[in-house]
């Protein structure tokens, strides 16, 4: 029997066990901080959680154009609804703990052995976590990344503070400035805002969330410019300090923003440091994630890594197929090698933002030769019904073939949108395939395969 020892309990730790048990190996996994490690204890389930929350009391914002308001409150269009954060955070920490429980409890019926505590790998197949000793055959490396702390910003938990700290204070935090604008800024900037904060967005580049499409970026601040945020671009943050009653953020050219709390959103660091990595041959880049080939192998004989510790797409969707991967590979199964071109993503700001394949960037570039069509939610029936008129459906095909490379949602639930054009990137279906495809009338699910009917068009030849 194969024995497998893996360093680290979030999805790709936890998703490698359940493979690994269910093809017979005898496996441990060692976790410091609980089953789902850091993506479901403090990362991606409170926060998907918590703006649930926020979506929500949005939706009672906007209803009133659509002829639905509240009487009787100071408020005026919502009658006073207001977030309760004793409430809103101790959900978000209930379900995170229930989504722990739920993970534990499927490891214990595959008889995954879990200890808690942190793993160290003393040589190639051994592990110590605490006082125990582990011997294995193979070593699965998961063990995640932490907030990055900028020298002149330190979270104090209080005034000061990183997303994993934002469900502990008591308060909605009365004006927030927010620094940092990839996704994990966008996302909680707009999920405060939502939930009654008055929320600056500090951006040091051109523009929100640069590394995604520009177009749908583009959607998205100008929702967030027209519902109140102050979004401030080419704003670098120097440092941030406590006042008496709040912080004061400096930027670079000298100017100030001031409020009552700081969310630090810069970046995240691997915690691959002190657990005997370098010393037993497993490479790091220059930024310390572990360097692993397409099959999760390190450059040590018999160690494997998964996760956002590699810094290959910080998604927990990729950390589990990493983690699947490796196993496979390590058992001797039939394995493909992951393939990032066919990774669908998600932000959860809302609207939503969602892509899979090609980028918009890429056809620009002139490294994929595509056609390209954009459809504005504002003309889905469906979306007029609801009241959506932000967003978009955007699509890439081969010119001549017609496989569809890759697209933009831009929608309300935008995440479950994909998944039919992630499907058909996967198996490189063609848009005379997937326009031949029924949708409900009226959905939003509608625009795709009129997307697909355009781009089967001789005359499409750009947006």
């Amino acid at each position: 029997m194969t024995r497998i020892v893996i360093i680290g309990g979030g999805p790709g730790g936890y998703e490698a066990a359940l493979v690994a048990a269910q093809l017979g190996a005898r496996v441990t996994v060692v976790e410091e901080e609980g089953p789902g490690g850091a993506c479901v204890l403090t990362d991606c389930v409170p926060s998907k959680t918590m703006i649930a929350t926020s979506v929500r009391k949005q939706a009672l914002l906007d209803g009133a154009s659509l002829g639905v308001h509240f009487t009787g409150g100071s408020d005026g269009d919502v009658g006073g609804a207001v977030a309760d954060m004793p409430v809103v955070n101790r959900r978000v920490k209930e379900l995170a703990r229930a989504q722990s429980a739920d993970i534990a409890a499927r490891l214990a019926a595959e008889n995954v052995e879990v200890v808690r505590g942190r793993g160290r790998l003393i040589e190639p197949g051994t592990v110590r976590a605490g006082d125990r000793t582990i011997r294995a055959d193979v070593v699965i490396v998961a063990t995640g990344a932490t907030p990055r702390v900028l020298p002149g910003a330190e979270p104090d938990g209080e005034r000061i503070l990183t997303w994993r700290q934002m469900y502990d204070i008591d308060e909605l935090p009365e004006k927030l400035i927010v620094v940092g604008s990839g996704v994990t800024g966008a996302e909680f900037a707009g999920a405060y805002m939502s939930l009654g904060s008055e929320v600056t967005l500090v951006s040091s580049r051109d523009r929100m969330m640069p590394n995604e499409d520009a177009d749908a970026a583009e959607v998205l601040e100008e929702v967030y410019r027209r519902r109140g945020m102050n979004v401030m671009g080419r704003s670098r943050a120097s440092s941030v300090k406590r006042t008496a009653d709040g912080v004061v953020v400096t930027l670079e050219d000298g100017r100030t923003a001031e409020g009552t709390h700081c969310l630090m959103t810069v970046g995240m660091v691997p915690n691959t440091s002190g657990i005997g990595l370098e010393e037993n041959g497993v490479r790091l880049d220059r930024n310390g994630f572990i360097e692993v080939d397409k099959v999760s192998r390190t450059s040590a004989p018999g160690v494997y890594a998964a996760g956002d510790c590699t810094g290959v797409l910080m998604l927990a969707s990729v950390a589990a197929m990493q983690g699947r991967i490796a196993v496979w590979h390590a058992l001797g199964e039939a394995v493909q090698p992951i393939r990032l071109a066919t990774v669908a993503s998600n932000i959860f700001t809302d609207p939503e933002i969602a892509a899979v394949g090609v980028t918009q960037k890429q056809v620009e570039n002139k490294e994929v030769d595509a056609k390209v069509v954009k459809l504005p939610l504002a003309t889905n029936a469906r979306a007029k019904m609801q009241g959506f008129h932000d967003g978009f459906i955007k699509m890439f095909c081969r010119p001549n073939t017609g496989i569809i490379l890759g697209a933009v949602v831009v929608a309300p639930r935008a995440s479950e949108l994909i998944l039919a054009l992630s499907v058909a990137v996967q198996h490189r279906l063609t848009v005379d395939q997937l326009a031949h495809t029924f949708a409900v009338y009226p959905s939003l699910s509608g625009s795709i395969t009129e997307a697909a009917r355009r781009l089967m068009s001789p005359l499409t030849a750009g947006i």
